[in-house]
């Protein structure tokens, strides 16, 4: 039977372990209004909107988690800015922003002649690799994001269930949509270093779609959620050490599985019950 302590005496799981569970925090808490408004496409064009700015980061040798927390936020507003403006529809807006981004970040890391490992694991994930600075930097946004989330919280439930009833009670509800486009920019400029562009769209979904199976109320939607993230990136270190496999994808199967677990119980206990 393996120690299943062994990978906590290497500094790199130490971190590992840390970023992971502060991208399951802020995943899971913006993941919520992610599943509840239907923005899964929206998360999925900035987590690849963001790859311009990583690359670009890159080439002037700043921290690649500030230029795609610059790249994430800006995507999200300027699709925001042309589904109100140009009369499209969001998902044409989504469409057009996150493939003219996605182009420039293709563009510009092609044009690249030196080692560029560090971007390969942004595209894919790399938690193993997560220096000291890096981590700092993640919890400094991620603290941000959650402390935003909890100031504005009770405005955002009200704006994503009634979005008409909280214009007629006062609130401006574009302000408050415009503030969740930039939660989730930054939500998923934290989380690219740890699951990659490819995958974080997983992160941000897969552990509020779970526990929305069988939450009755919007606490235990969002308890479920963080529940399902944190068990989900811890699980995924852990195995990804002893199989030997690619980190940020084991984070996203094991989220996957037990989405999968939930939904096949769940459907199974209703056929009891229809059938009873």
């Amino acid at each position: 039977m393996p120690d299943l302590l062994e990978p906590l005496q290497y500094a790199f799981v130490q971190r590992a372990l840390l970023a992971a569970v502060l991208v399951a925090l802020v995943c899971a808490s913006v993941g919520v209004f992610v599943v509840l408004r239907g923005l899964a496409f929206l998360g999925d064009a900035i987590a690849h909107a963001a790859f311009p700015g990583v690359v670009i980061a890159f080439l002037l040798k700043i921290n690649i988690v500030i230029g795609g927390s610059i790249a994430a936020v800006a995507s999200a507003l300027a699709i925001g800015a042309v589904a109100r403006r140009s009369g499209l529809k969001e998902d044409t807006a989504i469409g057009v922003v996150f493939s003219g981004m996605f182009a420039v970040g293709i563009v510009v890391f092609s044009s690249i002649r030196t080692y560029t490992g560090d971007l390969l694991g942004i595209l894919f994930g790399d938690v193993l690799g997560v220096s000291a600075d890096q981590l700092v930097l993640a919890a400094i946004t991620a603290a941000a994001v959650l402390v935003a989330l909890w100031i504005i919280w009770r405005q955002l439930v009200f704006v994503s269930f009634d979005p008409i009833g909280a214009a007629a009670a006062g609130l401006n509800t574009l302000r408050y949509d415009t503030l969740l486009l930039g939660l989730i920019g930054l939500a998923i400029a934290v989380s690219v270093q740890i699951v990659g562009v490819v995958l974080v769209v997983a992160m941000l979904v897969t552990p509020a779609a779970t526990a929305r199976l069988l939450a009755q109320d919007l606490r235990a939607l969002v308890a479920g959620a963080l529940l399902v993230a944190v068990f989900s990136s811890l699980g995924g270190i852990w195995l990804s050490y002893y199989v030997n496999a690619a980190s940020g994808g084991t984070i996203v199967l094991v989220a996957t599985t037990l989405f999968g677990v939930v939904w096949t119980g769940r459907t199974i206990a209703r056929s009891r019950v229809a059938a009873g």
